[in-house]
């Protein structure tokens, strides 16, 4: 009954803050309706799945200037958890298969979010170049580093886009570490459980004097980083298998961004 009941609040609450947010944007085309509809949303989401979301580190923001936030991504509910903790105006990348969501995709498109077709490599490239104007705009983009959510939770490889992304607009790169949204609801799973998501913000790294020549050292800052905020309850599911004589697992994808 309860998986019923999900089933049928959660397009619900979708339909009517997406259309309330298309409504907005029509007299306000700048895309803010869509981030203050997307609170009260993922905030009902959550309550009505019984999932409690712990932000610490929010005091390290600053929401008057843009940045580059990288998190992990293990659980569809990462999404609602970050709605919930970021501060003020941010656009996100997501799949271009979200944008095709009648109602909600049409939202997103009116907002501002850059779509990504990793499929693509020219397009893929050319969202940078959107999600670059949009933070050389004063907005923060959110990238989740590893293109798509682990299946076990554990790191997989960081793409590279993201951090060339804050080297050429100089915006600094915030780690964000997501923890227990995979034990809520799993990449293979239709079964909402409830439970706690924590969200860590970790202290922003300047990349004003970095180059493309320090990408892969600035992925494995900020992998650093984001491993060390998962919260002691879920650290030993998220952190990456070590292999003998290897170390961590390797940083980044050397053909896609």
């Amino acid at each position: 009954m309860r998986r019923v009941l999900l089933f049928i609040a959660i397009p619900l609450y979708t339909l009517v803050f997406g259309l309330l947010a298309i409504l907005l944007m029509i007299p306000i085309p700048n895309g803010n309706p869509f981030i203050w509809c997307a609170r009260p949303w993922a905030s009902l989401i959550l309550l009505a799945s019984g999932v409690r979301v712990r932000v610490s580190g929010r005091d390290r923001l600053d929401p008057a200037r843009p940045a580059i936030y990288i998190t992990n991504h293990q659980s569809h509910f990462d999404v609602l958890a970050l709605i919930r903790a970021l501060p003020g105006q941010y656009r996100i990348i997501a799949k271009k298969e979200l944008f095709a969501i009648p109602v909600f995709g049409w939202a997103l498109s009116l907002s501002g979010f850059i779509k990504l077709d990793r499929t693509d490599r020219s397009q893929a490239h050319a969202s940078l170049g959107v999600a670059a104007a949009r933070v050389r705009s004063g907005r923060s983009v959110v990238v989740f580093a590893e293109g798509t959510r682990s299946p076990d939770g554990r790191l997989l490889p960081f793409k590279k886009g993201g951090f060339i992304l804050a080297i050429e607009s100089g915006a600094p790169v915030v780690p964000v570490s997501i923890s227990g949204s995979r034990a809520v609801l799993g990449r293979e799973s239709l079964d909402i459980r409830r439970g706690a998501i924590d969200v860590a913000f970790g202290a922003p790294i300047p990349t004003a004097s970095l180059t493309y020549d320090d990408r892969n050292a600035l992925i494995a800052t900020t992998r650093a980083a984001i491993e060390d905020g998962f919260t002691p309850l879920h650290a030993q599911d998220l952190l990456p298998a070590k292999s003998p004589g290897t170390g961590r697992m390797a940083a980044g994808s050397r053909n896609e961004p």
